[in-house]
């Protein structure tokens, strides 16, 4: 049975690293094959900031977008999420 450890810490948290907890449960009779991490080292990927919003002026359906992705200088991104607005955030791939 494949269960998160997010779960687990949700019944009981006790003060141990993964590899501890795994130990003990081994230890309680109930067998760990393996600890797994959900998902590979997320990169490439920072969250922005919309710092301004004014329309296309070529589209009707277009925004073109000021956002502050940390990098000291502003980005202009051409979005077409209607529902996009000043101070939002959201992932922005570098």
């Amino acid at each position: 049975m494949k269960f998160s450890e997010q779960w687990l810490r949700e019944w009981v948290s006790p003060q141990l690293d993964t590899q501890a907890m795994a130990d003990q449960i081994t230890m309680a009779g109930l067998e760990v094959d393996a600890v797994e991490a959900v998902a590979a080292a997320f990169s490439g990927v920072v969250v922005a900031e919309v710092l301004s919003k004014e329309k296309h002026p070529d589209a009707d359906k277009l925004n073109v977008c000021t956002v502050d992705d940390g990098s000291g200088e502003p980005v202009q991104v051409v979005c077409g999420a209607p529902n996009v607005d000043v101070g939002q955030k959201f992932p922005l791939p570098r």
